[in-house]
């Protein structure tokens, strides 16, 4: 692609040089600053900034953290930009937002409304590729690191002519669909491939694979299982643990998607216990699982010895001679997987306290072959896995080159690095 005949060089730092015939104006002379409170809670349309964009939010069940009143929002007007400039040291949230429709948002947004005829896409994909770029995330002040309104509308920022905005907005909506859609064509091989290995597993750990005579196991989430397979209670196996450490200074234990890790708890990692000295203790070889949400949550098997939190259930095998720990790792975590302990819970889904009592675990029915034939279908399922896991990791690889292009490219035409005024572009399907 080509640049264009002429640049000026700007006193931005992060805008180096553009078009010569492309005015540089602060923003507060595109843009205002208006405050209009929800006084009376006149309006009840909660819009929210996400890392997806402005969204629509639900008032009587919203995401995130909702105030007792909505009077302090401020209304927001359909073709408004949002800002969320607080916290900047943060480089995962969201940033900036073009508002669809009238709404309200927290009054500790930013809202610009352009003073004259622009438009408005043009202005969301610079600020846009500003956030993608990380550069709000090196402007703020304070404790905090927050930028105000004020400093917002101070910086300056490209103009280009009314019909190259037009232009560039057009270019940038074909390009980026194009990548986007490539994007999703690789996250649904992602989706596939992890549906692949799901079955796989299953298949695996209730004896599908096998070469033998099957009978009818009475379980549901089992089906069929070889001849020689007994078929047993969880309590048959394992117990449950409650050991409370009394003090603090022990490796942290937390669960996560992956399985178990140790929490940083010197850099405030996640969410912080006002003291660790009432958490449990969990040894090497013991399984702690998150049985209070069990449609998000997850369990893992312990090769480190620490304490996690006192409302997880941490519980070993009394069976060591009939039972891997790995092979059972495989066959609880399915559990999560497949949603089959979701089906075992109690509580109030809808606020993430589904909760799976200790009576429907002891009572969980588990399938167990031979220790032999547990100990090989492990090794089998980690080598499928890894497998997977390396066409998954080369997919991943595929998506962050698009990525970065998508990112690069915006930056570059909002920019004017690139000259795309003649460029055509192809109706949009």
């Amino acid at each position: 692609m080509k640049k264009y005949g002429e640049y000026t060089s700007t006193d931005v730092t992060w805008l180096y040089e553009i078009p010569a015939h492309w005015k540089l104006y602060r923003a507060k002379r595109v843009f205002s600053n208006p405050k209009e409170k929800n006084e009376g809670n006149k309006e009840n349309n909660v819009l929210s900034l996400t890392l997806k964009g402005v969204i629509n939010n639900d008032i009587d069940n919203p995401i995130g953290l909702s105030p007792s009143d909505y009077s302090t929002y401020q209304i927001f007007e359909a073709n408004d930009l949002v800002f969320k400039l607080i916290d900047l040291e943060n480089i995962s949230t969201s940033r900036v937002g073009l508002v669809h429709e009238r709404g309200i948002m927290s009054s500790a947004y930013i809202r610009f409304q352009a003073r004259e005829d622009v438009n408005i896409r043009y202005f969301y994909l610079y600020y846009y590729s500003m956030w993608l770029r990380n550069i709000f995330n090196g402007l703020g002040a304070g404790v905090r690191q927050t930028l105000s309104a004020s400093d917002l509308l101070d910086i300056k920022i490209p103009v280009p002519p009314r019909h190259e905005q037009d232009q560039i907005v057009r270019f940038l909506d074909y390009k980026t669909a194009k990548i986007d859609k490539l994007i999703s064509g690789y996250k649904r091989q992602i989706e596939l491939l992890e549906e692949r290995k799901l079955t796989f597993i299953n298949d695996s750990i209730t004896g599908k694979n096998c070469e033998c005579e099957y009978v009818e196991s009475g379980v549901n989430w089992i089906g069929k299982v070889p001849m020689h397979w007994n078929i047993d209670k969880v309590k048959q196996h394992f117990k449950i643990l409650k050991r409370i450490a009394g003090k603090e200074g022990y490796e942290v234990i937390s669960i996560t998607q992956q399985g178990l890790k140790i929490k940083d708890i010197s850099t405030n990692e996640g969410q912080m216990a006002a003291s660790y000295a009432n958490y449990q203790f969990i040894y090497p070889g013991e399984y702690a699982m998150n049985h209070m949400d069990l449609l998000t949550g997850y369990m893992g098997l312990s090769d480190v010895f620490g304490v996690t939190s006192p409302d997880y259930r941490v519980f070993a095998l009394t069976d060591t001679e009939n039972c891997d720990p790995n092979y059972y790792l495989y066959v609880f975590q399915l559990g999560y997987k497949r949603k089959i302990f979701y089906g075992l819970g109690k509580g109030a889904a809808n606020k993430g306290r589904w909760r799976m009592p200790a009576i429907n675990f002891k009572n969980y029915d588990i399938p167990v072959p031979p220790i032999e034939e547990q100990k090989k279908i492990v090794d089998i399922i980690r080598k499928y896995e890894e497998k997977i896991d390396f066409a998954i990791q080369k997919v991943n690889e595929q998506i962050a080159l698009l990525q970065e292009y998508r990112t690069r490219l915006i930056s570059d035409v909002v920019t004017g690095q690139i000259d795309v005024r003649d460029e055509v572009i192809p109706e949009m399907r």
